[in-house]
């Protein structure tokens, strides 16, 4: 009877054993897979189009997909995860560790577990959703677990249609927080299903739309999704969101503003509803998923407004804060899953921030900016502009100054008293309008200072106007001199003319301008104190006189050519060789005097993008005033002769008043005794 014991004893530990050395084997084996790298596939890459499939890390389900590029394996998808309903609840630990480690049945139950989730959460916390949010947060973020974490939030955003109280949307925020990280980005780009990052925009946008609010403002605030909402009254004066966050942990805090004007406030109901939640790398999560080539360069902001809403305003700081680049107002179309340039328009932009003026709707409810991957907005162009015009500014005033000293002496006949004249009225305006630009570039823009934008805008206009007009007075002039040779007008006559068309034509155009287009709200542009043009084409209103008199200024600059040409013929060599000096200098004096230089814009026009042409345009324009002083002013032998007499003469009066005072100290007068 003992051996038999024995035997049964020992037929009952044999299957005990057996499996302590088979665990022990497993146990080896899978310390070789764990030293093994998981992201190198195995096979030979041959370019043949033939993926490669890698198993996941131990302890995680799925596959990663490799596809060979270059002779290289590269990873294009992973469905890694370690998320399912006993991680995540922390259900039987024995029940977790005994599962089946067939990963193929794993993928075929992947939304099975999700749906088990789901339910297993509405079973355990259906008040707040809190219970799951410490088994996802310290879960790794592997591509699929992202996935999860993605299904998940849209099977609760359409589970739950309503009583979404400020509780549940806490834990919904803390769970997407997770999978917002900055660190998680790359992981997006393996994720299988692209529309993964879409789904989760949509499903928070979705989730927060069902909270019900009290009077009271809500914040909830994470690190990577912050969410703002208020109940509005109808006539209040205007609202605004302001976000402050880290795109992530060693960068500087990015701004963004929701602003809602009182004009907008009063077409709502009597009260409603306004949420908006910001997303420091919801933009750069988008690009990474959708494989996109654009840059969003701010934070993304999505609103929940009343349908009555049509217009807001939205402030971005540029996380690149670069000059060179401009950036794009855009809007998240939903349907298409792409930025859309038509639901917003860029209203104002620095090197720090834009303003964007945006129409939210069914199909937009989520903002942007992006960088402009082709802009010509040089650093140089803006240096040429400033320090240009600092050096006509300077340069008018010299003008304008010797004009003054030697007028006297210079304007003894009519013709050279026109001519004059006019030099004196080109210098005065341009100077004008030189400032006037000043003032307007350092305003805010139309959105904060509207009545200085217009104001700077008209002036500007105006100015710049007048320095054509009176440019074409003085062609007008010219052609009086070469034209008519035996008629001759009063004086008087001629001034009043100069006038009216240097000053008169100009006041009637930018009036007009002013009075037909501003009541529409279409004189200015959106981003800058000047003329509109998308809305109105107000700006033709400068374009059209201008080009015109440009054209009319060549043709008179052409008929001096040609009677200097004429002048010379059957002339000596020498006398050929000086026409054609004299030429060239009444080409170089009268093309700043009569605004030739403003030709090259038609080349920037043309070629927009060709940063020579528009380094030209700035150079020559803004040197402007310098070259009325030294073609006009210097170079003119009359003016440098009653300058050098006006001189010589301080010079002698200075000497006798001198001599004088020495001759009153050698002998002065004696007083009576």
């Amino acid at each position: 009877m003992i051996p038999a014991h024995w035997l049964y004893c020992l037929m009952l530990l044999l299957p005990i054993e057996s499996c302590r050395i088979l665990c022990q084997a497993s146990s080896k084996s899978k310390e070789k897979v764990t030293s093994r790298p998981h992201d190198v596939c195995d096979g030979v890459c041959n370019n043949n189009g033939t993926p490669c499939f890698q198993s996941c890390p131990p302890d995680s389900e799925g596959n990663m997909k490799f596809a060979c590029k270059a002779k290289k394996w590269h990873k294009v998808t992973e469905t890694c995860h370690t998320l399912n309903t006993h991680s995540i609840f922390e259900e039987d630990k024995e029940l977790y560790s005994v599962q089946s480690s067939d990963s193929t049945i794993r993928t075929h139950m992947f939304h099975r577990e999700l749906k088990t989730i789901m339910d297993t959460l509405m079973e355990k916390c259906p008040k707040d959703l809190s219970c799951v949010i410490k088994g996802i947060e310290r879960s790794p973020r592997m591509p699929g677990n992202i996935a999860v974490v993605v299904q998940l939030l849209h099977n609760i955003s359409t589970t739950l249609t309503k009583d979404v109280n400020e509780e549940k949307m806490q834990s919904y925020s803390a769970m997407a927080n997770h999978i917002l990280n900055s660190k998680s980005i790359s992981n997006w780009t393996f994720i299988q299903d692209r529309n993964s990052s879409c789904v989760l925009l949509q499903s928070i946008h979705s989730f927060a739309s069902k909270l019900f609010m009290k009077e009271h403002l809500i914040n909830i605030s994470h690190v990577f999704i912050h969410t703002l909402g208020t109940v509005v009254s109808r006539g209040s004066l205007g609202k605004n969101f302001t976000f402050s966050m880290r795109i992530n942990e060693t960068s500087d805090k990015v701004t963004g503003r929701l602003l809602l004007s009182p004009e907008e406030l009063q077409k709502v109901p009597s009260a409603f509803q306004v949420i908006s939640i910001a997303f420091p790398t919801l933009g750069a999560i988008l690009e990474a998923s959708l494989l996109e080539n654009v840059t969003v360069n701010g934070l993304v902001l999505s609103v929940i407004l009343p349908e009555e809403l049509k217009n807001i305003s939205l402030i971005f700081e540029k996380i690149r804060k670069s000059g060179e680049r401009k950036s794009q107002c855009v809007g998240w179309h939903s349907l298409e899953s792409r930025w859309d340039w038509r639901a917003c328009k860029t209203i104002q932009e620095n090197s720090r921030q834009a303003v964007c003026r945006c129409r939210p709707n069914k199909l937009y409810t989520s903002f942007s900016i992006l960088m402009s991957p082709n802009t010509l907005e040089s650093p140089v162009l803006t240096y040429i502009t400033y320090i240009g015009l600092g050096i006509s500014i300077c340069s008018l005033i010299i003008c304008l100054a010797i004009e003054v000293l030697v007028w006297s002496q210079v304007t003894k006949t009519e013709i050279s008293y026109l001519r004059h004249l006019c030099i004196a009225n080109i210098a005065a305006t341009l100077l004008m309008a030189d400032a006037w630009f000043i003032v307007a570039s350092f305003l805010s823009g139309p959105v904060l200072h509207h009545n200085g934008c217009v104001a700077a805008t008209f002036f500007v206009h105006f100015f710049y106007l007048s320095v054509f007009f009176w440019m074409l007075a003085k062609a007008l002039l010219i052609l009086y001199g070469i034209l008519i040779v035996f008629h001759t007008l009063p004086k008087s006559c001629l001034v009043a003319s100069l006038f009216s068309v240097g000053y008169g034509c100009p006041l009637v155009i930018a009036i007009i301008t002013l009075a037909v287009t501003e009541p529409g709200k279409g004189y200015l542009r959106p981003e800058a104190c000047w003329l509109n043009w998308d809305m109105t084409k107000a700006l033709l209103a400068f374009v059209v006189p201008a080009l015109a008199i440009v054209v009319v200024n060549l043709i008179t600059v052409t008929m001096v050519i040609i009677k200097t040409q004429r002048a010379a013929i059957g002339s000596s060599m020498f006398q050929e060789v000086r026409a054609i000096v004299r030429i060239c200098k009444n080409i170089a004096i009268l093309t700043p005097l009569l605004g030739l230089t403003w030709g090259f814009g038609i080349a920037t026009v043309i070629n927009g993008h060709s940063l020579a042409f528009h380094i030209i345009f700035s150079l020559l324009n803004a040197l402007q005033g310098f070259f009325i002083l030294l073609f006009g002013t210097i170079l003119d032998p009359k003016i440098r002769e009653a300058l050098k007499s006006r001189i010589t003469s301080a010079k002698w009066i200075s000497r006798v008043s001198e001599d004088f005072s020495s001759e009153f100290s050698c002998h002065p007068t004696k007083g009576p005794s």
